[in-house]
């Protein structure tokens, strides 16, 4: 018996240890020969005399490989085999029962998201947690399939930031730690939305909360902190710059970034007082509105006065073409064709202005785009200070076949204060007192009313036009800040309807209704009209005169003039009496024929622009103007002959 007992240990160890082998951790499991030779045999193990496949573990190679990691069993599953010499069905038993089971793989035990285990069967094989090893390689390769799927690109700037530093605002959806199915547990991945720019705000951030630190008491009882502080100030300050774009980032901007984060980080644990930092904000929040109030207020009355302040250029262009008008002999200071001044078969413009190089524009965007340019009629009346410099310019000037007239306001000897209410209240102590005495910031509410334009008749001038033209029926009122780029002779044959004026209406912006204009706590306003009214545009009408006449408008305008004597009914300007005055005497024309907001809209469509027939600069920012819109200024300047002797003489760069 002694001698047998080697050779029975023996028998029972080769007997068991296939069995040993299987029920162990195949994961960890490392042959003396190639891994191989071991994946090959093990299929065909001959156990009670019967090849059995045992395909209870499929072996899974590393580029396949998936949640869940690979299904391992305990090590207590070998005390269901027997550990004596036991029958050879016994363990044919149990080996099918596994392969059974392994096939069955999808019924086992599912872990829920919320970490609840429910058996489905009664299995001996249990679910472990995977190695160490075979999460770092399942989540390498979940996160590169994660990055492929949602395009998330290593770098977030070519210029600033290198791989991973983008790892703090992109998050991933991780699976659950616990899997037991072959297939991975498909959960819906949320990726939080990426601000643009987000490292520009970021460093932003970081200035207002080093300001808050530095005004905390606690802060400034640590020295050493507050230098540490200020140096990653101006480290964050030096590395934002002017820079709006994450791709304007130096390279090292996300280092400067982590490194204030860590200083801040170091603020937090020195000053704990909620409330203090709540109050200290608040108090920042105050004043940062407070200083925008005030810089909007200077910025307004700075754009108003840039707006009304003749450029150098344009003050030395009158002065050189007057002293050269008067040089002339009186035979060469007449126009041609001044028969047809009074000719109502043709096309007749009123242009009523001060401003040469804009009246010019005009005139010449006009006849550039009209078909029969000899059909074309203007007239031109300006103030007695530019009526020389302007008559110059078109002598010297002319425009083509076109017939031109310049006038003089004061030529007009009727138009006097007791003809004129407007003229008269111009000429009012209080109208005086109103632009050159009270100067108080509260005076007003809004600037452009002290506009001293509305000091001038030339502005009101719209109101008489049968006077001014007796013996035509139709004329076209421009505005001097338009460019026309179509042929307007149809505007003469429209048909107007009965009503006096042809205008583009403006009901698509609130502001350009009759309650932004008129005072309608005023009864006699309120009872008289409509809040809601559609608002039209001044710049291109065209006036029927005839049913002007008929409708003896100038005596409502006269009349209304008269109401408003001190202002209670409106402020200054014509817009809101050529409401009240043409109020539904208005034939909406198409949008096409007049687009506005050129001069301080940055948003006009390119599309409106190009189909419209007359394109306006209303608003401060005219193109002759170093304040106008850059990428609108091109449309008027093409008019301009920056060529001309004068233009050059005095600078001018349309």
């Amino acid at each position: 018996m002694k001698v047998r007992k080697p050779v029975l240990l023996l028998l029972v160890v080769t007997v068991l240890a296939p069995i040993v082998l299987y029920t162990d951790k195949l994961g960890s499991f490392r042959y003396s020969s190639s891994e191989n030779e071991f994946v090959d045999d093990l299929p065909t193990f001959t156990l009670g005399g019967e090849i059995r496949p045992l395909n209870a573990l499929p072996q899974e190679s590393s580029t396949r490989l998936k949640e869940p990691l690979g299904i391992v069993y305990s090590d207590n599953s070998s005390q269901s085999f027997p550990n004596s010499d036991g029958s050879n069905a016994e363990s044919s038993h149990k080996t099918r029962q596994l392969t059974e089971d392994s096939e069955k793989q999808t019924t086992v035990s599912t872990t829920s998201s919320s970490g609840e285990s429910r058996s489905v069967d009664n299995n001996p094989i249990i679910q472990v947690t995977e190695s160490t090893e075979g999460k770092e390689s399942s989540t390498e390769q979940s996160e590169k399939k994660e990055e492929a799927k949602l395009g998330v690109s290593e770098h977030t700037s070519k210029n600033a930031f290198p791989k991973g530093e983008m790892e703090h605002e992109q998050q991933f959806a991780q699976t659950s730690g616990k899997v037991t199915t072959t297939e991975p547990i498909k959960e819906k991945q949320t990726v939080p939305t990426v601000m643009p720019d987000a490292h520009v705000r970021h460093l932003k951030d970081q200035l207002i909360r080093v300001k808050v630190y530095l005004s905390l008491a606690a802060t400034r009882n640590n020295p050493h902190f507050i230098r540490e502080l200020r140096l990653r100030m101006k480290e964050v300050q030096r590395a934002l710059g002017e820079a709006t774009k994450d791709s304007e980032l130096p390279q090292n901007a996300y280092e400067k970034l982590k490194a204030m984060e860590q200083t801040l980080t170091k603020g937090k644990q020195i000053q704990d007082d909620c409330a203090a930092v709540v109050k200290k904000l608040r108090a920042m929040l105050h004043s940062t509105e407070e200083q925008l109030r005030v810089h909007k207020k200077q910025t307004l009355f700075l754009t108003q006065l840039t707006a009304k302040t003749l450029p150098k250029g344009l003050h030395c262009l009158p002065l050189r073409l007057s002293n050269e008008y008067f040089s002339l002999n009186s035979s060469k200071q007449q126009f041609p064709n001044q028969d047809k001044l009074e000719d109502p078969r043709l096309y007749h413009y009123a242009l009523f202005s001060d401003n040469i190089l804009a009246a010019a524009a005009v005139v010449n965007s006009t006849v550039s785009n009209a078909k029969v340019p000899s059909n074309h009629v203007f007239h031109i009346v300006t103030d007695r200070l530019n009526y020389a410099a302007m008559r110059m310019w078109f002598l010297t000037n002319p425009p083509g076949n076109a017939t031109i007239q310049v006038q003089s306001v004061e030529e007009f000897t009727w138009l006097n204060s007791s003809y004129s209410p407007v003229l008269k209240q111009l000429g009012s102590a209080s109208m005086i007192d109103y632009y050159f005495k009270s100067r108080r910031a509260d005076s007003d509410s809004n600037m452009k009313f002290r506009n001293p334009k509305y000091l001038s008749i030339m502005n009101h001038l719209r109101f008489y036009l049968p006077e001014i033209f007796p013996k035509l029926s139709k004329v076209l009122f421009l505005d001097d800040d338009i460019v026309v780029q179509k042929d307007l002779s149809g505007l003469w044959s429209l048909d107007l309807k009965g009503k006096v004026i042809g205008a583009v209406e403006t009901c698509g912006e609130s502001f350009h209704r009759f309650d932004r204009y008129l005072n309608f706590s005023n009864p006699l306003i309120s009872k008289n009209f409509d809040p809601r009214a559609c608002g039209w545009a001044y710049g291109m009408n065209i006036f029927d005169l005839e049913e002007w006449k008929r409708q003896n408008i100038t005596d409502v305008y006269h009349s209304w003039q008269n109401l408003n004597h001190d202002r209670q009914l409106w402020k200054l300007g014509t817009l809101p009496p050529g409401l009240i005055t043409f109020w539904k005497r208005v034939f909406p024309l198409d949008r096409s024929w007049h687009v506005l907001g050129l001069g301080y809209n940055l948003n006009v469509s390119q599309k409106d622009i190009e189909r419209a027939a007359v394109i306006h600069y209303n608003g401060n920012l005219k193109p002759w103007l170093e304040i106008g819109i850059a990428k609108f200024r091109g449309y008027w300047a093409k008019y301009v002959d920056s060529d001309q002797v004068y233009l050059r003489e005095c600078n001018v760069n349309p």
